[in-house]
């Protein structure tokens, strides 16, 4: 196990949760106010999408994230914010025998685009989605090709921003290894193993250990599952020697029936890991596993 392990509380995502959840933070100011929350009960890292106020629609809008950081950066100047930068490949093939007459909810955008609040706020880290995916059950495609992503992994570098590269499935792994091989990503790369997202890759033990053993050597690394097995995975991680995620982007419920918070979620986590007999880390104390320098 790690002798600190560094909590991410991934605050509210993109997903149709608005209406399944009584308070899920859709404007900045709810953003910020709940990543806040989360950092007060111990989270290390808050990961950040924006929403459209009026309709809770996943944004990437720059204004949102700016208004967002600042919010939280007036009050607590130690947390490590993540912002997401996967937003842009969204993909809905058209009904029947028309699939290239794609749907409403389509958004696919260039590297350049899809990371313009990064490179214009300059977060600590960014996600670096690292493959395509069937994203659940219909016609939607999460997408990004090997040379958009090799593309958005030098933008990355060259903003001085820290990808944490989001592992979908283990082709995606295989993929952000070569990353790595190609001097795209830098030294102690991070890696996010996302699982129970339909159709990646399943939550269980056995997936976690065999994604775990792809990693380099010096790799630092994270896990989280959606759902009611949010916290089998932070157990799990913690005991293959990983770092954690929660948050209401990845599960809405503390127990049966009740509702979480980003805060709640958190300090459910913190207890978890120190029964299990390490400790959380520190915002300084994550930036020193992280290599990273506070802004």
């Amino acid at each position: 196990m790690q002798p600190k392990v560094i909590i991410t509380c991934a605050v509210t995502g993109a997903g149709d949760t608005v209406g399944k959840h009584p308070a899920i933070p859709v404007t900045p100011e709810q953003i910020a106010n709940s990543a806040l929350e989360a950092a007060s009960a111990g989270a290390t890292v808050v990961h950040c999408h924006v929403r459209e106020p009026k309709t809770g629609k996943g944004s990437r809008k720059v204004e949102y994230y700016r208004e967002v950081m600042e919010r939280i950066r007036a009050k607590n100047t130690d947390v490590i914010i993540n912002l997401t930068a996967g937003m842009g490949g969204d993909l809905y093939i058209g009904d029947g025998e028309k699939p290239l007459e794609f749907g409403a909810g389509t958004d696919v955008v260039g590297p350049l685009e899809r990371l313009i609040h990064v490179k214009e706020l300059r977060p600590e880290i960014c996600t670096l989605d690292c493959g395509s995916l069937n994203f659940g059950d219909g016609q939607s495609l999460v997408v990004q090709t090997p040379t958009q992503l090799r593309e958005q992994a030098r933008l990355i570098k060259s903003y001085g921003v820290k990808p944490e590269m989001e592992i979908f499935d283990s082709g995606n792994l295989w993929f952000a290894n070569q990353l790595v091989k190609e001097g795209l990503i830098e030294a102690k790369p991070l890696y996010q193993l996302c699982l129970g997202i339909p159709w990646g890759a399943p939550f269980s033990p056995e997936t976690m250990a065999y994604q775990k053993a792809m990693l380099p050597e010096n790799a630092i690394w994270a896990a989280f599952s959606i759902g009611r097995q949010q916290f089998h995975a932070v157990a799990q991680a913690v005991l293959l020697g990983g770092h954690v995620r929660i948050g209401l982007e990845d599960n809405l419920y503390l127990d049966k029936g009740v509702y979480a918070s980003n805060g709640s979620l958190t300090e459910k986590a913190v207890k978890l890991i120190e029964m299990l007999g390490t400790k959380v880390a520190t915002p300084a104390e994550g930036r020193e596993i992280l290599g990273l320098k506070k802004p």
